[in-house]
């Protein structure tokens, strides 16, 4: 099994088309602001999950769920201030997806560290 057979890594690949498509109705001025953290952070979820996947160490492959978890809440902040600004669609499903995904990845933490002992 690999990190592509996790569903949590395919629901955090869909987010990243998600934040992609939301942020191509940004205005132009935001390309090098706003607009490039939420893609930076949308795109470093599904990296760290595979990361960590990729090591050879549980206690390592917690450590990139966690990195993957504060990006996640990077995102959902980043889309708040996008929301506060009046910016593109309203965002309430896209904070259901990011709730669901943070939900999978601390249920996996636990799995993990059970393993642990």
């Amino acid at each position: 099994m690999t990190h592509k057979d996790l569903d949590v890594w395919k629901k955090s690949i869909d987010l990243v088309v998600l934040v992609y498509k939301i942020c191509e109705k940004f205005p132009a001025h935001e390309k090098y602001g706003l607009i490039s953290q939420l893609q930076r952070a949308a795109v470093s979820v599904p990296s760290n999950i595979a990361e960590g996947a990729g090591r050879n160490s549980t206690k390592e492959y917690i450590r990139f769920l966690s990195i993957a978890q504060g990006s996640l809440s990077e995102l959902e902040t980043q889309l708040i201030i996008a929301e506060k600004l009046g910016y593109g669609i309203s965002h309430q499903p896209i904070f259901i997806e990011i709730d669901n995904i943070n939900k999978m990845l601390f249920r996996l933490r636990e799995v993990l560290k059970k393993k642990l002992g």
